[in-house]
């Protein structure tokens, strides 16, 4: 599976508490929102908040749950779908407790000769694997533009900073990509937008992602799961109130990426941070409404909310902090 371990020592912590393991899918901070988890650790939010967090990279959402089910983390973030198939299949005991990027800035790229959407059929088009939530929404998104997902030719690459890379090669016809990796491709000769960003979203309006924990870990470790919740809800509001902060650290972090194109998506980011956690209950009926309108949900039982998302963590957490002004609602 190939897990990397990275983190830093809690100051002044008790010796013997174990350190938190939170499981990412991306093998370096992403140009995205969820990149608030990598730089909460470096920006001594964990630490402020009294945990031992390290963090564990993996490659997708499969690795990200054999990992936690093998005990090798405590907290993930993954796709709402991995999640909810799960649970309806009783395979897992999983509570989703936060979620702190909420929907990805997805958009669909695609060389010249791929003028519209309907050019896609007969295409290539890259995806990280079979059954990936790229996969899932793109193909939804598609299908509402009269593309038929099962014309396209889906080639299973990986990461979406290697997809871009194939199809800036010439290799693959298109792919999905969130704007900040769009954005650092150094040439984007040949290539355009086939769907904004925007269109994606108004295509596909779900909760992407969520942080979930295994319900041993939410029993026995509940102290460590609020404090992470709550270091993250804070960065996260320290980060919409200044952009600034995003943009040094994603500098130092990410020195591939130049400073005038981290300025243009922290802009960009403006209203899409969780500062009030991320968990909305009309967000996510309206994703498990959505959900269960596809083919991966044929035949499953619908979970009720109770047995996958825990509420009570964030409530805590709000009830404490107070809440903050934003797009970010905590409906309940």
């Amino acid at each position: 599976m190939g897990l990397v371990l990275t983190g830093w020592a809690l100051v002044g912590a008790d010796a013997s508490a174990a350190p938190f393991h939170l499981i990412l899918t991306d093998l370096e901070p992403p140009l995205v929102p969820n990149s608030v988890m990598d730089l909460a650790v470096g920006l001594g939010y964990f630490e402020r908040e009294g945990v031992e967090v390290e963090l564990v990279r993996v490659q997708q959402t499969p690795s990200a749950l054999a990992a936690l089910q093998s005990g090798d983390g405590d907290m993930a973030n993954i796709s709402v779908d991995a999640v909810l198939q799960l649970v309806a299949r009783n395979q897992v005991g999983l509570k989703a407790v936060a979620s702190p990027n909420k929907s990805l800035p997805f958009l669909i790229a695609a060389a010249d000769a791929v003028a519209t959407p309907g050019d896609l059929s007969g295409r290539s088009f890259a995806i990280g694997r079979i059954g990936s939530l790229d996969q899932t929404l793109s193909s939804a998104v598609l299908r509402s533009m009269g593309v038929d997902p099962g014309s396209l030719e889906f080639v299973a690459i990986g990461q979406p900073n290697v997809r871009a890379q194939a199809l800036a090669a010439g290799q693959v016809d298109a792919t999905t990509m969130s704007i900040g990796v769009w954005m650092s491709l150094p040439d984007r000769a040949g290539l355009h937008v086939l769907v904004e960003p925007d269109a994606y979203y108004q295509a596909a309006p779900v909760l992407q992602k969520v942080n979930v924990v295994p319900d041993a870990v939410l029993a026995a470790r509940r102290d460590d799961v609020e404090a992470v919740v709550r270091a993250l809800t804070k960065a996260a509001r320290d980060l919409a109130a200044e952009p600034g902060i995003w943009v040094n650290a994603m500098a130092a972090a990410r020195p591939d990426v130049g400073r005038e194109a981290l300025e243009a998506l922290a802009a960009v980011f403006a209203d899409s941070w969780s500062v009030n956690g991320g968990l909305n209950r009309k967000e996510i009926d309206h994703t498990v409404d959505w959900l269960y309108q596809g083919p991966d949900f044929s035949g499953l039982r619908r979970p009720e909310v109770s047995e996958w998302v825990d509420f009570s963590v964030l409530d805590d957490v709000l009830a404490d902090l107070g809440l903050a002004e934003g797009a970010d609602r905590p409906e309940r």
